[in-house]
């Protein structure tokens, strides 16, 4: 099997694994989407650590927000010395600044390779070709190698005539493999990105059949749109206050609808894993948001934690000694020296008897 991804093998690595285990999980629990929502909780699970980081982040910077803007009211004619004080508060309240942005940058990667995973129809397919979620799925999505695996000559490679089964991915009404946009079709139409000899390859898919079989579909989706749209705003009450800029904020109202517009052409089992997950966030951050820390405890804590710096303490604290070395007591660069006030010569000491008299020294003669 030839990689799609051959820059990068690690992600490919990462799909493949996603793969085996979404599948070890079917074969446990014979229904795809408690399947992914049992993934998706795994998912969670594992960046638990990041998540709570990312808050407790916020949730510090918001408490030593006023005292910034203070030093900041304070020191704006001096930019230096302004900075010197922020990472000085930062140190005394055990503040990283960076902290809350390595744990949402680490967790595109688990998006992008969910998305890949369960997205169908894909080349290559992530899933373990002799697992039972294999079999399910390519009853409905056949694999295409070659032009003789066309069931027609036409200017498209048409794999499948008749939809296959549905039972393998069935959830709550629903086919996760299709999308709210095929939704109440039986004969809707998968078109695959893959090419074989420059056609496009289709698939023939059962959607369902009738109106009624769309109302899963789209309630998913607004749900999928309410949560992301009030996980959005969990966050922004935690972040400090003036941290976002108007098109931060903006952007935060954007996209929940981008979102939800997505929902609508994604296919429903990237739905279910989208709410499930945003469930979790929502669920996480109520409680951590309730056990909000004082500025007191926040102090405290630093002190505990003073003998067991982290990188960024230890480095923020290594460019404060050093530049407190090159400038010295006086506060200036070692380099420079300041013009002091003229200064007269100092005398040099008289030698005795060396007065004005002539040597001799002036007696006071008493009074009659």
């Amino acid at each position: 099997m030839i990689s799609a991804y051959p820059w990068s093998p690690f992600f490919q690595g990462l799909l493949d694994g996603l793969g085996w285990l979404i599948a070890k999980i079917y074969d446990v629990i014979p229904n795809f989407g408690v399947t992914v929502i049992v993934l998706t909780v795994l998912i969670r699970v594992v960046l638990l650590p990041l998540g709570i980081k990312q808050i407790r982040s916020m949730q510090h910077m918001q408490l030593v927000q006023p005292k910034i803007k203070a030093l900041q009211q304070k020191y704006k004619g001096n930019k230096q010395k302004q900075q010197e004080e922020v990472m000085k508060l930062y140190r005394e309240y055990g503040v990283n600044p960076f902290s809350g942005c390595w744990p949402v940058l680490l967790q595109f990667p688990i998006l992008i390779a969910m998305y890949s995973v369960l997205r169908f129809p894909q080349h290559p397919i992530h899933i373990p070709d002799d697992s039972r979620l294999y079999a399910d799925v390519t009853a409905q999505i056949p694999p295409v190698t070659s032009p003789s695996d066309c069931l027609s000559l036409s200017d498209v490679c048409q794999a499948t005539t008749e939809p296959g089964p549905p039972a393998g991915t069935s959830f709550l009404g629903m086919n996760l493999l299709c999308s709210a946009k095929e939704a109440g079709n039986p004969n809707a139409t998968l078109v695959d990105n893959h090419k074989i000899d420059g056609k496009q390859i289709v698939y023939r898919v059962d959607c369902g059949s009738g109106a009624a079989t769309r109302v899963p579909y789209y309630l998913f989706v607004v749900f999928m749109f309410g949560t992301t749209y009030f996980q959005q705003r969990q966050m922004q009450k935690a972040s400090p206050p003036g941290a976002s800029s108007q098109q931060q904020q903006a952007l935060l109202r954007f996209m929940p609808i981008l979102f939800g517009v997505f929902g609508f052409f994604f296919p429903a089992g990237l739905v279910v894993y989208w709410t499930t997950s945003n469930l979790w966030q929502i669920g996480q951050q109520y409680f951590m948001l309730r056990t909000r820390p004082s500025a007191e405890e926040l102090a405290a804590r630093a002190d505990g934690k003073k003998a067991k710096k982290g990188f960024m303490a230890s480095l923020m604290d290594r460019a404060s000694d050093e530049r407190q070395r090159r400038e010295g007591p006086t506060g200036k660069s070692s380099g420079e020296t300041k013009p002091g006030p003229a200064t007269r010569p100092t005398p040099p000491p008289k030698k005795p008897g060396s007065g004005g008299n002539g040597g001799r020294s002036r007696k006071k003669r008493p009074k009659r």
